[in-house]
């Protein structure tokens, strides 16, 4: 198994894709408990959802599982909301608290050393790869980091999550323009309800590649899975008349970003 999936483009946009993956190499599947096994942590269809919208885009996708290791946590193991709850490097538990691994047969430090070899490593030394082929091309990424959730999973916040969650860690992993377009389209989608930095700030991609000051933008969107998933629970079948609706408001996000890129190019060649 590949542990990750590349398509390189030409545009300045390049698009991550950490939680798409459902591959599990067979030793750990046969390691997983009954409920591990459904995978439900998935961010289902995100790379279908996606697909085409902005052609000339690179994107960069794990083919693995989350619960193999998540390719968008620290490999240190430190947490990403320290006092909050969250899953882990490797997840000992779902959204919904609940053991993944068969009793006895959670991951040890050397099962987790030798994932982070794997297939972390893998994934992030090629998009770190085409970070600096994009950066060679342009002078400056914006990499987009795409993800989705259940809209409601009461261990990891209250209620019901917003459609749109824009994760920028507090503004410091792009440009503020970057940060204000996205939140302005999303603020205009009509029916679909946003956020900016509430309870997801961005992952470890985008807070550890976010370096605006180096040309490098990050910023991660969370999707509600309502917006594009007939249903939330099994078999998360992808919704067409929801993500046709969805899609051109994805698209515009995405063009603009491409067409900040290029303003920001032209700003450091002035």
């Amino acid at each position: 198994m590949k542990p990750v999936e590349v398509v390189q483009g030409t545009s300045p946009v390049i698009l991550g894709l950490p939680h798409t993956g459902t591959s599990v190499p067979e030793e750990i599947q046969a390691l997983l408990n009954e409920e591990g096994q459904k995978l439900r942590d998935t961010d289902w269809h995100i790379h279908d959802l996606y697909r085409d919208l902005l052609p000339d885009a690179t994107t960069v996708r794990a083919t693995f599982h989350r619960y193999v290791i998540d390719a968008n946590r620290d490999p240190s193991g430190a947490s990403l909301y320290p006092g909050q709850n969250t899953t882990g490097l490797v997840p000992l538990t779902d959204f919904d608290n609940q053991p993944l691994w068969r009793e006895g047969a959670e991951p040890d430090d050397a099962g987790i050393q030798a994932r982070l070899t794997a297939f972390h490593r893998p994934y992030h030394a090629a998009l770190e790869a085409e970070i600096a082929r994009v950066k060679a091309l342009h002078g400056v990424v914006v990499l987009y980091d795409c993800h989705s959730i259940r809209s409601h999973c009461p261990f990891l916040f209250d209620g019901t999550l917003p459609d749109f969650n824009i994760g920028t860690d507090n503004g410091a992993t792009c440009a503020p323009e970057i940060e204000a377009a996205v939140a302005e389209i999303c603020i205009g989608a009509e029916a679909y309800s946003s956020v900016l930095n509430g309870r997801f700030r961005g992952g470890w991609t985008t807070r550890h590649y976010g370096q605006p000051h180096e040309g490098v933008h990050a910023i991660q969107m969370e999707l509600a899975q309502s917006t594009y998933l007939a249903s939330e629970s099994e078999p998360f079948a992808y919704d067409e008349t929801k993500a046709r609706r969805l899609r051109p408001h994805l698209r515009a996000i995405l063009e603009r970003l491409e067409a900040i890129a290029h303003s920001l190019k032209e700003d450091t060649e002035r």
